[in-house]
């Protein structure tokens, strides 16, 4: 028997989390210190990194609307 979905949502939200956190550990990472050596381009990695991490924040919202959605279009914020 499947779990809720609103569980099945809320795990997947907490995993995703971790990982965009990760991510963005990302943008203090070594190789993006100091001077920019071939065939480093750090201002294209750090754009990169920015937009992973952003995809991810919105995958979780995302994920949000669904139990929101399950709990009857109640935002969590209303309550």
């Amino acid at each position: 028997m499947e779990p809720p979905i609103v569980d099945e949502c809320k795990q997947l939200r907490a995993r995703i989390k971790g990982v965009y956190a990760e991510v963005f550990k990302l943008m203090d990472h070594g190789d993006l210190r100091g001077e920019q050596s071939l065939p480093f381009q750090h201002s294209e990695m750090k754009a990169n990194i920015m937009l992973t991490y952003r995809h991810l924040e919105d995958a979780a919202m995302r994920l949000g609307k669904v139990i929101q959605a399950a709990d009857g279009g109640v935002s969590f914020y209303d309550k």
